[in-house]
């Protein structure tokens, strides 16, 4: 399940590179014996405060406590280590196949994918299990902030960003309205079937928990001068005692962003070798599908009679930029004077000055000017230009080369430098290329 999964993803140092073929524990068989004993649980109110997020069923108010982000990250990351802890015990033995699956698949590859680091665990995940961890992490943060959660599920689960925008701009003119006019009773409850709530709130994700979250309740309330009842959304008395708390929450909703996952660079470093210029790259790095690809190959069988063909500069552009847009990362390697090489992953529409800072941070000498010599000799001065644009897509070994001038003032004063221009830490894990 994606729960297990984004579970035992959590146990993956936040920096850790896959390793080339490394081949996966075999699990443990499952103990027949009896369960293993579970941690205490979270408190009644918080365990309803989880169910509203998770099944919608019993939505009820919850309380709220403050807690920094820093919070968030280490309970949540204790919370699926815990899961991942007690999936690994029960474990299938057709984990084995998968594994060796993944493997076959992964084999003779220049990188085994793309991953990506949790901000709330830490954890590195895979591409495809991206979503499905930080939902996970955000869900199981709901039985100990409900507020915290409920704001980073609007922010999140939600793509339209012109709809999220529009919401959270309801729910503050609200909780406006409370905080200003406490003593009207018009503005502390909300009608369900209103017009206005029903276009821009209830439609997303996360909005319910959050009303819960900070103090209102659903309730059947008489329509004046009917017989019948209407749901709205009334805020408990004694939430008025404490009206700053809504001006707070009000100032974390409008403030709050996407939970986003971070690129891993998968930072490599290998020994001199004649095959730094050859990639196999896997389908992650494309932005096509299987069949698509395949259709690619078949494509570029046929690209030697295009070529004869007379094309204009305009035609050669457009094909250029099609060209650029079927990848959405790039593979990028630099080899240094000593022939050392180093490796990382990056968006192809990410600016070459990425890999400048990338690169002066491996190096032991940061402060000393250098130069990146792209394929062909082109010398990349343009940092704010993107990969994709120079070409560099999906994948290029670029050359390292120190500035002239500040080497001829080195070698003037006498001084020569020894050594590799890598940081000793990255030297002690170099890998070689395959």
């Amino acid at each position: 399940s994606s729960v297990s999964d984004a579970a035992r993803a959590a146990m993956v140092p936040f920096c850790s590179t896959p390793p080339k073929g490394a081949k996966e524990r075999a699990p443990k068989e499952k103990p027949k014996a009896a369960p293993p004993k579970s941690r205490q649980g979270p408190t009644d109110e918080a365990q309803m405060a989880a169910a509203a997020a998770l099944a919608r069923l019993e939505q009820k108010p919850k309380p709220w406590l403050p807690s920094s982000q820093d919070a968030i990250k280490s309970q949540v990351k204790k919370e699926l280590m815990a899961e991942a802890a007690a999936s690994e015990r029960g474990l299938s033995t057709d984990h084995t196949g998968s594994v060796s699956a993944v493997e076959e698949e992964t084999a003779g590859l220049s990188v085994s994918g793309v991953y990506f680091i949790c901000p709330l665990t830490g954890a590195t995940v895979r591409k495809d299990q991206k979503e499905a961890h930080i939902k996970e992490a955000i869900l199981l943060h709901f039985s100990r902030d409900p507020v915290a959660a409920s704001i980073m599920e609007i922010q999140t689960f939600n793509r339209d960003r012109e709809k999220v925008k529009l919401a959270v701009e309801t729910i503050a003119k609200y909780l406006d309205n409370i905080h200003l006019h406490p003593e009207e009773e018009k503005y502390r409850k909300i009608k369900l079937q209103n017009k206005v709530f029903q276009e821009r709130i209830n439609c997303l994700e996360g909005t319910h928990e959050f009303f819960q979250a900070i103090g209102f309740e659903k309730e059947m309330l008489p329509v004046p001068g009917q017989e019948t009842t209407e749901e709205y959304y009334v805020l408990k008395e004694e939430v008025l005692t404490k009206l700053e708390d809504l001006k707070d929450y009000k100032e974390q909703l409008l403030s709050s962003e996407p939970v986003k996952a971070q690129l891993d660079r998968q930072l490599c470093v290998f020994k001199p070798s004649p095959q730094a210029a050859q990639f196999e790259l896997p389908h992650d790095f494309y932005n096509l599908t299987a069949e698509e690809l395949k259709r690619e190959q078949r494509l570029r069988t046929e690209a030697v009679e295009k070529a004869s063909m007379l094309r204009t500069k305009a035609m050669r552009e457009r094909e250029e930029q099609r060209e650029m847009r079927k990848y959405n990362y790039t593979l990028l390697r630099v080899r240094f004077p000593d022939g050392y090489i180093l490796q990382g992953t990056f968006y192809a529409r990410e600016p070459v000055s990425v890999l400048y800072r990338f690169v002066r941070e491996a190096l032991k000498d940061d402060w000393m000017p250098f130069e990146l010599v792209a394929p062909g000799g082109l010398k990349l001065t343009e940092e704010n230009v993107a990969f994709n644009e120079r070409g560099l897509v999906p994948s290029a070994l670029l050359t390292f080369a120190w500035d002239a001038a500040v080497m001829a003032d080195i070698k003037a004063s006498g001084e020569e430098q020894k050594g590799s221009p890598l940081k000793p830490e990255l030297l002690s894990a170099v890998q070689i290329l395959s």
